[in-house]
């Protein structure tokens, strides 16, 4: 038998069918023992060395390539399993290194046998990552899946039988201006369903954004946390009306109940009410004897009342939309009291009228005497109580009068706590009852009101902004973040939302640049209504500048402000605001001669506010009137405005607008050096429960104010009490004559 050429290894199931001699003898005839390779060797013939070397270079690139960008796109979680599973491969590669075979004559092989080893030593840690990576997220997409379908069936379960959402109307009518009688319609069934205990009923507030026949009902009803939607239209022609209802399954999209009611003006009173009987059998809720006989009470019979009443209505919940204008307000008021001449047994009306006279003498913002506002307001509340006693509406007016009115919390509380005895889940009465525990210092409690509320009112962008400056009152930024961003989120537009936002960061963490990014709608990808972005700029953007020492660049962006004759629903921002502001930085700038004229222009503006404004925000503006009478080097007058804004502060009922009249005096106390007011009264007010929400410690190193007195011992010694809440820049100090001032670490 013919010899195989000497040095060719032979594959091992070709090798078993020779002879031995054959297989292992070499041109020399060397025996076997002398021509098998050791096993170090053997480990050189395989690449075993090589192998291990790029493997280890291969899987050291990779981890560093993995560690650094998993985190960036938030895969942190998968960096160990990804490194334990490379290294974990390193025998395999060893394995497939030992069994892949090669020629040990070089010039015999080809191309791909002298590489494969190379190319085995990367791919293999790399096939092992790619497929520990894709196991990996699908696990996570799978989990993920999973966890979804537990939610969505937890927020399933979680959807009480009985709960409903009436959206708005459809206004079929050709004269769009019955606009305000078809919402109308829907507010009035929407109350009388607020009436039945065993209903849980969403507010007005929640659903106005939504379409009257929206596409997906069964995530509006995921959204807004009901079974049932209640659809509409209403068609007026002339005195003919033609109501459509139908009561749809949110969930399974199917019909349960529907009907449609033709009324002429003269006989549509009741309807309501049968509607709301209708859905409560459609939905088995159980009615009380006393809510039965409410179901069918009307609030008049006279036609042309009931018109000025739903025009009245209409106005009023324009005013309250976006923030709240206090001008429709002062539209509502006339429209109710045309409509009780018509039907002065209409307690109803006394009712609403009494809320928007109490509101509108709180805003100040009409020009009429907040004490004859509030005198005319009690004795409608009063009257819509003798009309109807077990009126949820009469008592909440009532309760807003001694809330905003008289600021007796007290008083309010026990109004509130009758509305809900009547509406046990009544959204407004909880409301209500939050923002009064809220005046008192009871914030735990008002959390807890206000919370309760969203859960009947879960799209309502006011309240959630209210929730969120209630934690900001007791210095819980984050939550108080938390709450105006999903206020924002429900409405872009929100002003106050937007501004405690921006508070929430600069009170918590003293970061002026991310709060004047959030001061920018822009970041959001959303726009500041027209008429609000004065209030915007004086109100927000211009201060913090001036925390940054920029008083300049804010003079710039205040010149931007046009002047008063704009139609604005804050006329106060840009009457007083914009000059006193100027005033302001002018004297920071220490330029007091062209500050001076500015003070001149708007004391006279202030004292007249004098005459319609009450308690706390007579109190705010005293402080005003101070700062101009000291602007102008009155300091006399000055110290008297400071001592009467203080006096009306120290007696109020009102623990947070107290708290931030204290602070705001204080630093008129530092303007005129005068350290031994000015820090117990700042120590005081930062003290105080609820002055979070208007000032923080953060500011006792921001705010210019202090600047006359930051030198201080006193002021010092304060500044070491609240070390802690040093922010991480602060602000050169010295007066600014520059464009901007740099930051500092100091």
């Amino acid at each position: 038998m013919p010899l195989l050429p000497q040095n060719v290894l032979i594959p091992w199931h070709v090798a078993a069918r020779l002879p031995p001699a054959i297989i292992w003898r070499g041109h020399s005839g060397d025996s076997m023992a002398d021509e098998q390779p050791s096993f170090w060797a053997r480990l050189k013939q395989h690449h075993i060395y090589r192998v291990a070397a790029w493997y280890g270079a291969s899987i050291a690139v990779l981890i560093q390539i993995v560690a650094r960008a998993f985190p960036y796109f938030g895969w942190s979680s998968a960096v160990p399993a990804v490194i334990i599973i490379l290294i974990a491969g390193f025998p395999v590669a060893m394995v497939l290194a030992w069994l892949l075979v090669t020629p040990a004559d070089a010039a015999s092989q080809t191309v791909w046998q002298r590489r494969h080893w190379k190319l085995g030593a990367i791919v293999v840690p790399v096939v092992i990552a790619a497929v520990v990576v894709s196991g990996y997220f699908a696990w996570g997409v799978s989990k993920r899946h999973v966890q979804r379908l537990a939610e969505a069936s937890a927020v399933t379960a979680a959807i009480p039988t009985k709960s409903i959402a009436v959206l708005p109307f459809e206004n079929l009518s050709a004269d769009k201006n019955n606009e305000y009688f078809v919402a109308g319609m829907q507010d009035l069934i929407l109350t009388k369903l607020a009436d039945i205990g065993d209903l849980k009923v969403i507010a007005r507030t929640s659903t106005a954004n939504y379409a009257s026949h929206p596409d997906n009902l069964k995530s509006v009803g995921r959204q807004l946390g009901v079974a049932s939607v209640l659809e509409g239209s209403v068609q007026k022609q002339g005195t003919q009306v033609l109501i459509n209802v139908q009561l749809i399954d949110a969930d399974t999209e199917s019909h349960i109940w529907a009907q449609a009611y033709t009324r002429t003006l003269d006989n549509v009173f009741g309807v309501e009410g049968e509607v709301a009987e209708k859905i409560a059998a459609a939905l088995d809720a159980k009615l009380t004897h006393a809510e039965t006989a409410r179901l069918a009470a009307v609030p008049t019979q006279n036609q042309a009342a009931f018109d000025l009443f739903l025009r009245a209505e209409y106005q009023t919940n324009q005013g309250e939309i976006g923030g709240g204008n206090p001008l429709f307000f002062a539209v509502a008021i006339p429209l109710y009291r045309q409509a009780i001449e018509r039907d002065p047994g209409f307690a109803l009306a006394y009712a609403r009228l009494s809320y928007v006279e109490s509101a509108l003498a709180w805003e100040g913002a009409s020009g009429q005497d907040a004490g004859q506002l509030n005198a005319q307001a009690r004795a409608d509340a009063e009257q819509a109580l003798k009309l109807a006693p077990d009126l949820a509406a009469s008592q909440l007016a009532l309760g807003y009068n001694d809330y905003l009115g008289h600021l007796d919390y007290d008083g309010a509380l026990k109004a509130f706590a009758a509305a809900l005895a009547l509406r046990p889940n009544d959204p407004d009465a909880l409301e209500a009852q939050g923002l009064a525990q809220r005046r008192m210092g009871r914030f735990d409690a008002a959390i807890a009101s206000l919370e309760q509320a969203f859960t009947q009112n879960p799209r309502n962008s006011v309240l959630a902004e209210d929730i969120g400056s209630t934690y900001m009152g007791v210095g819980r930024y984050p939550d108080a973040e938390r709450w105006s961003s999903r206020a924002l989120t429900l409405d872009p537009g929100n002003i106050s939302a937007t501004e405690d936002l921006v508070h929430s960061i600069l009170f918590g963490s003293g970061d002026v640049a991310r709060a004047l990014a959030a001061a920018d709608p822009a970041t959001r990808g959303s726009t500041i209504p027209e008429r609000y972005s004065n209030r915007a700029k004086i109100g927000m953007r211009v201060p913090l500048l001036i925390y940054q020492r920029q008083y300049r660049q804010a003079l710039e962006l205040l010149d931007s402000v046009p002047g008063p004759n704009i139609p604005d629903p804050f006329l106060r921002y840009v009457i007083i605001g914009k000059p006193q502001t100027k005033a302001r930085l002018f004297r920071l700038l220490a330029e007091p001669d062209r500050a001076k004229p500015l003070y001149e222009q708007v004391l006279p503006i202030l004292r007249a506010q004098l005459k319609v404004q009450q308690d706390v925000n007579l109190a705010l503006v005293w402080n005003r009137i101070a700062e101009a009478e000291l602007g102008l080097g009155h300091t006399a007058e000055g110290l008297d405005a400071v001592a009467r804004s203080q006096a009306i502060a120290s007696r109020s009922n009102d623990r947070i607008s107290a708290a931030r009249v204290m602070e705001l005096n204080a630093g008129l106390y530092a303007q005129v050096h005068r350290p031994d007011l000015a820090v117990p009264l700042a120590a005081k007010s930062l003290a105080t429960p609820g002055i979070g929400d208007h000032y923080s410690p953060v500011m006792l190193w921001l705010d210019p104010a202090w600047d006359p007195i930051r030198n201080d011992p006193h002021f010092q010694a304060l500044l070491m009490q609240y070390a802690k809440y040093k922010p991480a820049v602060t602000y050169d100090s010295a007066p600014a004559a520059a464009t901007s001032a740099s930051a500092s670490t100091h």
